[in-house]
């Protein structure tokens, strides 16, 4: 080891010395150096874990190192909290001088948010501490109370779950001035439901309660679990409130729970529902009528009065008739004469707010006096809406990252409001940038690349198609929209000048939601590109002599096609709070017209046709599996198949693998296909053995990620990851090579019974920081198996170097930028 190394190296053990949390304790105290649960098997030790009542520091690499006690320590060092007092009495002694000085409503409302901005950012430091002090830790001084407290919570927390004769103790362990503790957990035998009595004193409410008794989520031989006693409570109290019981609450369902009913770890429940005070049943409320403002905030003239008009039972009041009651009235589930449902109402509420007409949509219900002692009630249905500005114009400048290189753009948008009366809305957006892109025959070149496009397009709150208005009526709960677009796209690079004219028509609606569906029945884009003469050249031999299809991606054509797709996302993915699941399935089908009809006029001009087959599943799962820590997953699939005479897809739909949201130990879009190895390189010192120059295009794609993601301190977070994945063609590729250094080996491009052995396997390591209003993503992404090498040489992580020179035998670590999470 030469000198330079050797200072480095203590350099950096001084460093992870001064990190070790026992030297910011005073005497006598004692750190927290770990936790653990000893327990059975089928006991949920993460759940018991969060009940620590205090928690250990975090560790560098598992080490003996609390690197954020010190950095906590630190910023403690350089606090002065009196500061930011003093300078909190500053901020609003000036702003309150600036307010009282102006008689501007405009100007007031700002010097208000802005204070309240900059008092915010002071407090957090007057309670918080620092930057450092927020972003470290104080230490975990061991206080042997907690451990009794904690103890408290896991038995409580055990009893909740079945587990009534369970015990919980904890042996202490010290190692010179750290702690540990072990909680040993003895849960006993579980208990189950057995017998569940309902008594309720309505009759009327009984016949509900029996009537959905095969709803309820106590169930004979289920554990007993508390939460379950509380979602039942819950499920109840939501049930009574869409049959008429507006003032039912949570507070009329008592539990009564005997454990002695028949001996061995047997639950009996009695479900008892009571009447109010002095009452010997609960009010049911009628919807007497239903009256719709749809200009509620509009400010006018005293002496002009609303008109009412009724349609479909439903009163509507305006000062100026402006929107279409037939739409307005399909997204009303609150009718006259029907049972109150708060279910109805949040619907009612929800699918107004769907239109983007609406700033805000206010239901309430107003008693009409019949009595305090009467057993049904009646209401007026108020529905208060504000209307959106008709016209709006907004306009968004930023930086975006495409394979890598960062490039600056600018986006308008304008949008008017019910264009024909018919609560319809019209788009129209314009965008310009510039961005680095690499170039699409050698990965040592990136250009500047300007693009510009204007879309613009009219979507209708409805399925424009001949409906019955029952019908109509029905799918109004989906949110039913149909969108008409048309568009421009102009594309300018060293190599190539290209545009794209596109034609669409798509319906989307929602089941619930959780799921989004859309049907493309029109899909019409006609490309046309201008070539650099060298680059067609090359384009051309790339064809003939590597079979690499990337030519067809500028020849002149015609791609039509219909798209279904459909998108799930049950409970919100991405959440820190509970693990969660999205699926995004897409199937599309190209030039299935031309199979019924000859395209003569399409021919005649030039564009070349493409009929084919299409599908994508793109599947993802995130697991929640303590505060600061997530374990996600991907998986990525897609076939398509040509069937044309070219036998060949748009390059727009051949599936790619690599780059910063795929395989991140390939660069973007060259991993593949197959096992056929790129070119050898003719720089190995820069590039390593393989020259990736070339776009991999595949008729088959498979694809998988998962990555550990742990908040580190701050707005930083860390990840590790392994990714895999390739592309395949239905296909054998001719591939020709010519010169002194070409590969003894050709590999196969056609998928077979062993693609699980030509997938590329990398790994690696990143950071996100997370700004709350973007995330950037920096990945390092180093290669593992490659499958671009002969059968018994594919594994490199061994050849791994993250700077040049290379040579053939080391492999180039991969640097990634991102906006966003990867998937």
């Amino acid at each position: 080891m030469n000198g330079s190394k050797k200072i480095l190296l203590y350099t950096l053990l001084l460093l992870l010395a001064g990190c070790r949390g026992t030297r910011y304790l005073q005497e006598n105290q004692k750190l927290l150096d770990k936790q653990s649960i000893e327990a059975p098997k089928g006991i949920n030790k993460s759940g018991l874990a969060d009940l620590y009542v205090q928690k250990a520091n975090r560790k560098f690499l598992g080490l003996p190192i609390n690197s954020l006690v010190w950095m906590h320590h630190e910023g403690e060092k350089r606090y002065k909290q009196q500061k930011f007092i003093d300078k909190k009495a500053k901020v609003e002694a000036r702003f309150d001088k600036k307010i009282a000085a102006t008689q501007n409503a405009k100007r007031v409302a700002n010097y208000q948010y802005r204070k309240q901005n900059q008092v915010d950012e002071l407090n957090k430091k007057i309670e918080e501490g620092n930057l450092f002090m927020q972003w470290g830790e104080p230490a975990a001084v061991f206080d042997s109370a907690n451990v009794l407290a904690t103890e408290e919570k896991m038995t409580d927390y055990l009893f909740n779950e079945g587990f009534f004769q369970n015990q919980v103790s904890s042996s202490i362990k010290e190692y010179k001035k750290r702690v540990s503790v072990t909680y040993q957990v003895k849960p006993g035998k579980a208990y189950f439901f057995d017998t569940i009595f309902y008594q309720i004193g309505d009759s009327s409410i009984r016949k509900i309660i029996q009537k959905t008794r095969s709803q309820s989520l106590i169930r004979k031989n289920d554990r007993y679990k508390q939460q379950t006693l509380n979602k039942e409570r819950e499920r109840i109290d939501l049930l009574m409130k869409d049959k008429g019981y507006f003032n039912f609450t949570r507070q009329f369902i008592e539990f009564s729970i005997d454990t002695a009913y028949r001996g061995s770890q047997q639950v009996a429940v009695r479900i008892e529902i009571v009447n109010p005070a002095r009452r010997d049943s609960h009010k049911l409320f009628r919807v007497d009528s239903v009256l719709f403002t749809t200009d509620a905030a509009v400010n006018t003239r005293d002496t002009l009065k609303r008109t009412s008009e009724e349609y479909n039972s439903i009163t509507f009041n305006y000062f100026k008739d402006q929107y279409n009651k037939k739409i307005l009235s399909r997204r009303v589930f609150i009718r006259k004469d029907s049972l109150y449902s708060r279910s109805n109402t949040f619907n009612s509420q929800r699918q107004l707010a769907n239109l983007d007409i609406f700033k805000f949509i206010n239901v309430n219900y107003e008693e009409v006096n019949s009595g305090s002692d009467s057993t049904a009630g009646k209401f007026v249905g108020h529905i208060f809406c504000s209307p959106l500005d008709r016209y709006s114009w907004s306009n968004e400048a930023g930086v975006t990252v495409t394979q890598g290189f960062p490039g600056p753009y600018f986006s308008t948008n304008f949008k008017m409001r019910n264009l024909f009366r018919g609560l319809e809305i019209l788009e129209i957006n314009g965008r310009f940038g510039f961005e680095g892109v690499a170039s699409a025959t050698d990965r040592s070149n990136f250009y500047r690349s300007t693009e510009a496009s204007l879309n613009g397009s009219i979507t209708f709150p409805q399925f424009l198609f001949p409906f019955s208005e029952k019908a109509a009526t029905r799918f109004a709960r989906y949110n039913p929209r149909t969108r008409l677009l048309a568009g421009y796209t102009f594309t300018e690079r060293p190599e190539y000048t290209r545009s794209i004219t596109t034609v669409s028509n798509t319906y989307t609606w929602q089941n619930k939601q959780t799921t989004q569906l859309s049907l493309t029945l029109i899909n019409l884009n006609i490309i046309r590109s201008k070539l650099d003469s060298a680059f067609n050249r090359l384009l051309t031999d790339l064809q003939n002599n590597q079979g690499n299809n990337l030519k067809n991606s500028f020849n002149p054509s015609f791609v039509s096609s219909i798209i279904f797709g459909i998108t799930w996302n049950p409970n919100n993915y991405g959440n820190t709070e509970k693990s969660s699941f999205f699926m995004r399935a897409q199937a599309e089908t190209g030039g299935t017209l031309f199979n019924f009809a000859e395209p003569g006029y399409i021919t005649r001009q030039g564009l070349e046709l493409y009929q084919y087959v299409r599908f994508n599943l793109d599947l993802r799962k995130s697991i929640v599996i303590s505060k600061s820590t997530v374990l996600a997953y991907r998986l990525n699939t897609g076939v398509g198949y040509a069937y044309a005479d070219n036998k060949v897809l748009p390059y727009e739909k051949y599936f790619f693998v690599g780059g910063s949201n795929s395989v991140r130990a390939w660069l973007p879009r060259r991993l593949g296909i197959g096992t056929v190895p790129p070119n050898l390189s003719n720089d190995s010192d820069k590039d390593g053995l393989f020259d990736y120059s070339f776009e991999k295009p595949g008729e088959v794609l498979l694809e998988g990620s998962i990555e550990l993601r742990r908040k580190l301190f701050g707005f930083v977070n860390g990840a590790i990851f392994i990714d895999a994945g390739n592309v395949w063609s239905f296909r054998q590729l001719q591939i020709i090579r010519e010169g002194s250094n070409v590969a003894s080996w050709n590999g196969s491009s056609r998928i077979d019974g062993n693609f699980y052995k030509q997938l590329g396997v990398g790994t690696g390591f990143g950071f996100r920081f997370d700004f709350s209003f973007l995330v950037l993503r920096l990945d390092v992404g180093m290669k593992v198996l490659d499958p671009g090498r002969p059968e018994g040489e594919r594994f490199v992580l061994n050849k791994m170097k993250f700077f040049g020179p290379f040579g053939v035998d080391r492999e180039p670590v991969i640097f990634n930028i991102g906006i966003g999470y990867p998937f």
